[in-house]
């Protein structure tokens, strides 16, 4: 959904000129005005590779977009575009926005370089439309050869769509089919942290409608960062039934790391699931608020239908789940997480797994990959070189094969955390993660991946396994203008 929250970089008031915000809309990152032609000169590909990358996703057929080259004829003088453009939209993000923001850049770029996301899926560009421009370059076109190296994706979308599209790219490095085409972003979603971290911003502003121009410039011509990603898979007693996010999947029986102690039973039979995340994973009852509000978006949408309507309903959870009002209660189910819950990590270089022994008054972890966490929020804080060495920590990066583990005592705590008053507790830096989960009195929890959040069973008498580990390559992204904002 979209923010009411202007980009500072984008929106300019209403006192200012209408000639200069057309000026500064048209000037690309190097100051320069930007040509309309030229610029669709750059981004557009050629008619024949554009046609042939449709009819191999129409068809799901890589062949059958072959023949747009052999009636091209003589390929040899074309030159490929200077920076091709793919760009996949939510079409439901953003309200009205998703929708719109697509028409103008089909307009823009035409119908084959532009795909709703609810009719395209991303896997099914990598596995049909980008593999039909291999094989042409493999049996000699140079144009569609450079294209192929040349070419850069943007999503348009929250945060989800973003890791969505992250992910079937990632399956590029893992087929040996480089290089991994470099990722831009327009924010459309709620929290927008993915957006935020590589300074796109946190809102996509109806005004940007005026700047189509400006965000593709920025795109082609923008610095390229690293990102890391983590694997998260789960291992818990089979039977129990398991309503999972778009992130997991079911997947085959995992082996876990011998090295490890494990306090619990291992069941004869185990249920295996297996997902990827980009910017968090949580538990406990951050996770709990938003599950309730999840289902009630699902069961309730027309209560949920704008950003401000998302925060009140989200607050209201807080309160109703016992988020705010722990400390009055006794209730077994809403103490801390180290009654059910046993963590150990292997730090940055090092082999060995280590027991990590976690606060008593903790009732949420959270596992933190960017430095933007619940819309723009820093809960591991800025901090100093003298904190830093005397914990054995290291400055928090995106790319530094490392997660940030902290913890929230209660809806108080979180509350001040999040408007930067102090900061979360700090846990440990991890580059691999085991957490063993056993039920007690608890009969569920609550996690969540990336904002994607699920109800966990428990089990008194066998152990819930999650191991967290870096995928061994990182995602290439475009870096934007602003930081954070």
């Amino acid at each position: 959904m979209d923010s009411s929250k202007p980009e500072p970089s984008m929106n300019k008031t209403s006192s200012k000129s209408s000639s200069v915000i057309d000026s500064i809309k048209g000037c690309s990152l190097s100051g320069m005005r930007v040509s309309k032609e030229e610029l669709r000169r750059k981004i557009t590909m050629p008619e024949y590779l554009r046609f042939a990358i449709r009819d191999a996703m129409a068809s799901k057929d890589i062949e059958a977009g072959k023949h747009h080259y052999k009636e091209g004829g003589d390929t040899s003088t074309l030159v490929a575009p200077e920076s091709p453009l793919v760009v996949f939209v939510n079409s439901k993000s953003g309200g009205r926005q998703g929708s719109e923001l697509q028409s103008r850049l089909q307009e823009f770029m035409g119908d084959e370089q532009v795909f709703d996301l609810h009719n395209v899926k991303p896997h099914e560009f990598v596995q049909y439309g980008l593999a039909c421009m291999e094989s042409i370059a493999a049996i000699g076109d140079c144009c569609a050869q450079e294209t192929r190296e040349r070419l850069r994706i943007i999503v348009a979308g929250g945060d989800g769509t973003v890791g969505w599209v992250l992910g079937c790219l990632g399956e590029l490095h893992e087929r040996g089919r480089d290089p991994v085409p470099p990722t831009a972003i327009i924010p459309l979603g709620t929290g927008n942290d993915l957006s935020r971290s590589f300074g796109w911003g946190g809102s996509f502003s109806i005004k940007w409608k005026k700047a189509i121009k400006r965000v593709l410039d920025r795109a082609i011509n923008a610095p390229l960062a690293r990102l890391d990603s983590w694997n998260l898979v789960i291992s818990m007693p089979a039977g129990a039934q398991l309503d999972t996010p778009y992130a997991l999947k079911q997947t085959e029986e995992v082996v876990l790391d011998k090295d490890l102690e494990i306090e619990g039973h291992l069941p004869k039979e185990v249920s295996c699931y297996q997902g990827v995340f980009y910017n968090y994973f949580s538990i406990g009852m951050d996770a709990q608020v938003a599950y309730g509000f999840h289902q009630l978006r699902n069961e309730k949408p027309y209560l949920a239908h704008g950003r401000i309507a998302n925060k009140i309903i989200y607050s209201g959870y807080c309160c109703k789940q016992g988020w705010f009002f722990t400390p009055c209660i006794n209730d077994p189910s809403l103490r801390g997480l180290k009654n059910i819950l046993r963590m150990h990590i292997k730090r940055l270089n090092n082999p060995n797994w280590e027991l990590i022994n976690l606060p008593a008054n903790i009732r949420s972890i959270v596992a933190l990959n960017l430095p933007s966490y619940a819309s723009g929020r820093n809960p591991w804080g800025n901090l100093k070189p003298e904190y830093l060495e005397k914990k054995g920590f290291v400055e928090a990066n995106s790319d530094d094969g490392l997660l940030e583990i902290f913890g929230f005592k209660q809806g108080w705590h979180a509350s001040l955390v999040m408007v930067d008053l102090i900061s979360a507790k700090h846990i440990a830096q991890a580059a691999a993660i085991r957490f063993e989960l056993r039920g007690g009195t608890w009969r569920e929890c609550f996690m969540q991946v990336d904002g994607e959040p699920w109800k966990q069973p428990m089990n008194n008498e066998y152990s819930t396994f999650l191991d967290i580990k870096r995928v061994p390559f990182q995602s290439i992204m475009v870096k934007g203008e602003n930081n954070h904002s």
